[in-house]
């Protein structure tokens, strides 16, 4: 089920080909189909969103806007237990990113020249939240919640209708939780594009945040520009990495937590033990057949997954950097000597006490991450991700008359003489 190959150069290079091919250019057909969804919007708003709603949900639900009440009641009539998790698990990734809040700041010169920056919260934010069984209340927390710490005035949330016209309840418990001001039931790419370009009813956002399927990761892609998004995501992955102390039935489990989320998912093992290696093999075959998704997990396992027998430490460190995973678990007998080495993953998980899922759900960080090898360049959703910055400058005539010179030399070097003229007219 998950293929073993020692790293000489080549297999490995092999097996991870494969992985690169899950993230490709986007399907030609999935972007026309998701172009022409778009421009209808922006010409046609409401009329064309219902119209998308009824060929692709089946019908239209009883009003657009969810109402105040029925969110409140979804929390009333919540699962106590259910409610419990996610107030704690609000309470975790509050804290820790209220510690990535940035201050403004001024900076006065003593020759009376004053620099400075303002930030602030974003006015409103889009979000996206997939329905039906596909239903994640997690990714509500991760979303709205580093969003209100930025101070984004206003969250809005799109998220499909069910079969009987209303909102996944478990949705709206999450919504009540992180403070979400709206919520509107609208899916797919014509949600996308409302956010974007404003309707009658769905009004015009800054930037839009959220999962989706490929349709809504094309639509957010075409529409960067008319607004901000968080990232374009692929299929889910992890990569664990793990020395002889590793524990073969907790290195299958959690290889298999992300083979379940998709078929297109990956997971792989480096590795500088064959006998860690073996056991892990057979501990997948052995608990797979235990697990409700057991279909998906094994073609994902079979198709984009495997185990990689590295001879050194560093040479796995060097292939773990090099693959840049969404989540990277170091199952290693020091797992804190390898926080300086790994430069390259959306959120590391230290030791055999911490999961993947721990992160998912619970603990704080940001679940939100970059896949397809762009943590090499990405990081994961974040305050940041929320705030708006402005610099200022204030100059006094001494000060000014000073950079005169020089200001006048870089623009008349660059050719613009009305840039230079405007710094001269004042002297």
């Amino acid at each position: 089920m998950l293929p073993i190959v020692t790293a000489n150069g080549k297999d490995e290079r092999e097996l991870l080909g494969a992985l690169r091919s899950r993230s490709g250019e986007v399907d030609r057909k999935v972007t026309a189909v998701v172009s022409e969804i778009i421009e209808n919007v922006r010409l046609k708003g409401d009329e064309a969103v219902n119209e998308y709603t009824l060929k692709f949900d089946g019908k239209l639900p009883p009003a657009i806007e969810v109402s105040r009440e029925e969110i409140n009641d979804a929390l009333t009539n919540a699962d106590e237990n259910f409610v419990s998790a996610l107030l704690n698990a609000q309470e975790n990734i509050a804290d820790f990113h209220n510690r990535q809040k940035h201050q403004s700041f001024i900076d006065p010169k003593e020759n009376g020249v004053i620099l400075g920056q303002r930030i602030r919260g974003l006015e409103r934010v889009g979000l996206y939240v997939p329905g039906g069984t596909a239903a994640y209340p997690s990714s509500v927390l991760m979303n709205a919640i580093p969003a209100k710490i930025a101070g984004v005035k206003e969250i809005v949330m799109v998220t499909p209708p069910t079969k009987e016209g209303k909102a996944n309840p478990d949705i709206l418990v999450a919504a009540a939780i992180c403070g979400v001001d709206r919520v509107f039931l609208l899916g797919g790419a014509q949600a996308v594009a409302a956010l974007a370009y404003g309707t009658e009813t769905v009004p015009k956002v800054d930037k839009i945040v959220g999962p989706g399927n490929i349709y809504v990761a094309t639509a957010k892609k075409l529409l960067y520009g008319v607004v901000d998004i968080d990232m374009i995501a692929g299929p889910s992955e992890i990569l664990v990495l793990a020395d002889e102390t590793a524990e073969p039935k907790y290195l299958a489990a959690d290889l298999m937590s992300q083979a379940e989320h998709d078929v297109l998912a990956s997971a792989i093992m480096v590795t500088t033990s064959r006998k860690i290696a073996d056991e892990t093999a057979k501990e997948l075959e052995r608990q797979v057949e235990t697990l409700s998704r057991k279909e998906i997990i094994k073609k994902s396992l079979s198709e984009f997954g495997g185990i990689i027998v590295c001879e050194t430490v560093d040479e796995a460190v060097t292939l773990a950097n090099e693959i840049a995973p969404e989540h990277l678990e170091v199952m290693m007998e020091n797992p804190f000597e390898y926080i300086g080495k790994l430069d390259n993953a959306g959120s590391i998980f230290l030791g055999k006490y911490a999961p993947e899922p721990l992160g998912d759900y619970y603990a704080g960080p940001n679940h939100v991450l970059p896949t397809s090898g762009t943590a090499r360049f990405f990081s994961p959703l974040s305050v940041d991700a929320f705030v708006k910055k402005v610099s200022y400058i204030y100059y006094t005539e001494d000060a000014l008359r000073e950079a005169s010179g020089d200001i006048v030399t870089l623009a008349e070097k660059e050719g613009l003489t009305a840039h230079a003229n405007s710094i001269k007219v004042r002297f």
